[in-house]
């Protein structure tokens, strides 16, 4: 145990899919059951002012995994069936490939979507093992990829052992998932090496399935609501079946856990968008507006908890402003791993270690953040948030074209305040234009290359 204790900490990243800030008991759900949640984030730091890099699926992924911005790290787009050979490009550094260059055993169990060939898979970049899906959404019990059916396309079945397929036909994806992410931490007590493992739940995206079991915990709830709680328990499961297993294997207090989403709920038709704006996404964005594809913050604001009893007090709340791509740097600069002489020695990075912020109660190392998406453009400094472009679903009242919030009396960011503010808002439409011009550079040089 003592010899564990001195080694370096494990990393464990808990990703939900289409997880909304309002969808854990933790964060004010009325209809969640997620006691297991709840109970890292009483014990760990519960974030009130996270956001995701990109309101979809692979941008988000590709900044949590490189601390870069989707588009400087090459992915800016949502890679379906159509860009099936396309993805996160080979040069980009995840951390996965920093920490197994700095000794640790890397694992990914679940939803990759950064990319299905193998020069874009996750055994290339980085993950000593891999055990999952390599698109953007499958049926969770024959785990075939489900976009190609809407599509006329013939199924395509995704699920595979590193570069081989396997089949597990009728079991539910979610305790697959969990099932391996246990018997990866129970195998790496054996080992002297410390690990990292990405445990990609892809719940509670679409098709809306769950076993029994869980569907009779909320067998009081509508239909809708039912199964999406329902999945979100099997999550939930999912994650005290981890931790049990970290603290019997004597991994717990020297693990740093990470838990967060994508992106907000989603819109899409199959979550039962009926075109009103108190409309049921699938899921429940808290009093945030906006959904999955909105830059508007119940697209982008997300639940996040982090902990790690051997590095830094748990039992808080932080209401400092962080982001996905702040994980790379963070977890780099807590295990003390070299940067400068390692894989990111010429890399980029955007994101900011949250170190001090962590251990020494200092504020958030940003002072703005951005994000783009499809025309869409937003920069949130202090409590003012900037959207340009704001994008609801085509069926609701669609926000003013510049729309300003002040964050602190209006989180919500229902009332555009940008005309009593002409100067603010003049000067954060520059700071935002001026980045996005920066990406659109980085990436035509990428492309040039």
């Amino acid at each position: 145990m003592q010899e564990k204790n001195r080694r370096k900490p494990n990393i464990l990243i808990i990703y939900c899919d289409d997880l909304g800030y309002g969808d854990l008991g933790c964060y004010g759900s009325e209809d969640a059951k997620t006691p297991h949640l709840d109970r890292l984030a009483s014990e760990g730091i519960r974030f009130t002012n996270w956001y995701s890099n990109s309101p979809v699926c692979s941008p988000s992924r590709a900044a949590l995994l490189t601390g870069r911005h989707p588009a400087r790290a090459g992915v800016n787009e949502i890679l379906g069936a159509k860009r099936g050979l396309h993805g996160l490009p080979e040069t980009e550094v995840t951390l996965a490939k920093a920490l197994r260059a700095a000794g640790y055993r890397t694992a990914l169990h679940g939803k990759w979507h950064l990319g299905v060939s193998e020069e874009t898979g996750p055994n290339a970049h980085g993950f000593d093992e891999f055990f999952g899906f390599k698109a953007g959404c499958i049926d969770f019990y024959s785990h075939i990829f489900y976009w190609g059916q809407g599509s006329g396309l013939n199924p395509l079945h995704d699920l595979w052992e590193d570069e081989t397929e396997v089949w597990e036909n009728g079991r539910y994806m979610t305790e697959l998932i969990t099932e391996r992410s246990v018997e990866f931490i129970r195998r790496q007590a054996e080992r002297e090496e410390p690990f990292f493992l990405y445990a990609a739940y892809n719940a509670p995206h679409y098709p809306m399935h769950a076993p029994k079991e869980y569907m009779d915990r909320f067998a009081h709830l509508p239909w809708d609501r039912q199964v999406m709680n329902a999945m979100i328990a099997a999550v939930d499961d999912g994650v005290g079946a981890i931790v049990e297993e970290l603290k019997k294997t004597g991994d717990y207090e020297n693990t740093m856990i990470f838990f967060s989403s994508d992106n907000g709920p989603s819109p899409e038709s199959r979550n039962w968008l009926d075109g009103t704006e108190d409309a049921y996404y699938g899921g429940s964005a808290g009093i945030f507006r906006g959904h999955k594809f909105s830059l508007f913050d119940g697209g982008i604001r997300e639940p996040a908890l982090l902990s790690w009893p051997a590095g830094f007090a748990g039992g808080r709340v932080l209401d400092e402003m962080a982001a996905m791509i702040d994980i790379v740097p963070t977890f780099l600069d807590l295990a003390e791993v070299d940067t400068a002489s390692g894989p990111l020695k010429d890399v980029r990075i955007d994101g900011s270690s949250l170190k001090p912020m962590l251990q020494e109660g200092e504020p958030s190392p940003h002072q703005q953040l951005f994000w783009e998406y499809q025309g869409q453009l937003a920069v949130r400094e202090g409590d003012w948030k900037l959207v340009l472009n704001g994008r609801l679903d085509g069926s609701l009242p669609q926000p003013d074209r510049v729309h300003l919030s002040n964050l602190s009396e209006d989180p919500g960011e229902r009332i555009n305040v940008a005309d009593r503010h002409p100067e603010l808002t003049e000067r954060l439409t520059r700071a935002a234009q001026e980045w996005l011009s920066g990406l659109t550079g980085d990436s035509q040089e990428r492309s040039n290359k």
